[in-house]
């Protein structure tokens, strides 16, 4: 149980990812690998911009604006130059991997929180201001992204987004340049991906190269448990990325309890790709074993 602050304030911070990867998987229905590459590019960009002696909200900006930068060249690679979109994201990525060890000058860069003041950090979990506590902070993040989100999907550029995933013929024929929403909604998923790595630099004290690998599994590992736990009762658009962050401290509580069993360390890779697979599969198997009979025997009454 003394893990379990550590545990939720990690769940926050993913949640907040996993909204990124929200936006494209779901709002846009493109499949983008970018993250794993802007998981890091935030980190790395937020170091070097407080060991320049930046402010922490000017570093975070840059930070985001950085990883916007980064969808923007998968949402032109797809675009604009007619690459499939998991290829796009897999191109950037690659490329960023380059563009991060630029950053830094090398492998991983570290900053105390003892010599800076932080958003948040692993220090300010316990014994401390309610205010400065890490948790209540990152917790304040998450309904402020959701609440500007969920305004700006109400926008009229944000209904042209929703509409571009939902169908992009009826969308180009009402008139909407679904390729300008595409690269949008790219920026956008990928500057919160940004942000939420900064927050994670901040929490653990150091950006690392590898910092971001696996992040898209993560991040929908949270989408996905969100919307199962939680998706009948979360109809709601702010709702429904309330239930992302809810997955992403859900996934890292379950990831606690597994390391507490004493489970190696060296299997959670797998575990996470097994429950993700499991997670994605129960819609199908709700539509085979209930939905499928259901409309049979209607039709049978018929």
């Amino acid at each position: 149980m003394n893990a379990m602050p550590g545990a939720i304030a990690l769940g926050l911070i993913w949640g907040i990812m996993a909204i990124g990867v929200f936006i494209t998987y779901k709002v846009l229905d493109v499949a983008d690998l970018t993250v794993d590459g802007t998981m890091c590019t935030g980190g790395a960009v937020f170091i070097m911009m407080m060991i320049g002696g930046h402010s922490i909200f000017m570093s975070m900006l840059v930070a985001t604006g950085v990883g916007m930068i980064a969808g923007m060249v998968t949402g032109i690679l797809h675009t604009f130059m007619g690459i499939p979109a998991i290829l796009s994201g897999i191109l950037t990525q690659l490329g960023l991997y380059s563009v991060n060890l630029a950053i830094m000058g090398k492998a991983n860069q570290g900053i105390s929180g003892l010599n800076y003041d932080l958003l948040v950090s692993l220090l300010k979990i316990r014994n401390v201001a309610f205010f400065e506590n890490t948790i209540y902070r990152l917790v304040l993040c998450s309904i402020i992204i959701i609440a500007i989100l969920y305004w700006f999907f109400g926008t009229e550029i944000g209904s042209s987004m929703r509409a571009t995933g939902n169908n992009q013929n009826m969308s180009r024929a009402q008139g909407i340049n679904t390729n300008l929403t595409i690269v949008l909604g790219l920026m956008l998923s990928n500057g919160l991906v940004a942000f939420s790595s900064a927050l994670l630099a901040q929490y653990q004290g150091f950006a690392d190269v590898n910092m971001g690998r696996g992040a898209i599994v993560i991040g929908l590992a949270a989408v996905i448990i969100g919307e199962v736990v939680l998706g009948r009762i979360f109809h709601n658009f702010a709702l429904r990325l309330v239930s992302v962050v809810a997955g992403g401290i859900i996934y890292y509580i379950v990831l606690q309890f597994v390391i507490q069993l004493g489970i190696n360390t060296n299997y959670l890779k797998l575990l996470t790709a097994v429950v993700v697979a499991v997670f994605l599969a129960v819609p199908h198997w709700k539509k085979r074993m209930i939905y499928s009979p259901m409309l049979k025997k209607l039709k049978g009454v018929k």
